[in-house]
């Protein structure tokens, strides 16, 4: 499978299990799981140059992507988060870190601090486990992203949950403002990874 082949079938792999399983005609269960036979089969019938596909190939995606957003437990699969599909998602909830992080626009951080972090058109919050994660997932659609710390350990204790998806992803359905600071734009990392951006914007 060339590096184009494999691009490919991750983005046809997001969408199918996260967003449209219907599209392709394949049965997902409460908790995000389908068949990885039945999804090579589907695939493989509308896209016909996937004609080689097999269950296994999708092991090989799921055990070689860095950010663990495919989860694979004998012949099925399941997208860890990033959903916009309603499922149960019956994810682990050990091993939180003390701390976790969640990217946002600028302008909003006074709100947020104020209400709280909602889910908007997700299932889930997605936070990040270090500051740097955050800053890089938010800088996909914001060009400097401010960064809100999340105390889980109080969270946690005080009865809110929080779900281990991707290797450095956590979720969770809405987090209170009561749980919420902001990181300083002075932070090392931030300015470091800004720096950095700009070095890159230049060239």
């Amino acid at each position: 499978m060339s590096d184009r082949e494999s691009q490919s079938l991750g983005r046809i792999l997001a969408l199918v299990l996260r967003h449209a399983p219907e599209k392709f005609g394949v049965d997902m269960d409460i908790n995000g799981w389908v068949n990885t036979r039945e999804l090579s089969d589907a695939i493989s019938n509308q896209r016909r140059h996937y004609h080689w596909l097999r269950g296994w190939h999708f092991e090989a995606i799921a055990n070689s992507d860095e950010k663990g957003r495919y989860q694979v437990e004998g012949e099925m699969i399941r997208a860890t988060y990033g959903h916009s599909i309603e499922l149960e998602l019956d994810l682990p909830t050990d091993d939180i870190p003390e701390a976790l992080f969640w990217p946002c626009e600028p302008d909003q951080v006074a709100t947020i601090l104020e209400l709280g972090i909602t889910a908007g058109d997700r299932q889930h919050v997605h936070l990040s486990k270090t500051i740097a994660k955050a800053m890089e997932a938010g800088h996909v659609r914001i060009d400097r992203p401010a960064i809100i710390e999340v105390d889980t350990t109080r969270a946690i204790a005080d009865g809110n949950t929080i779900f281990r998806a991707g290797k450095s992803v956590f979720l969770v359905t809405d987090m209170p403002s009561d749980y919420l600071y902001q990181v300083e734009g002075d932070d090392p990392v931030i300015t470091e990874i800004v720096a950095r951006w700009e070095a890159e914007e230049e060239e």
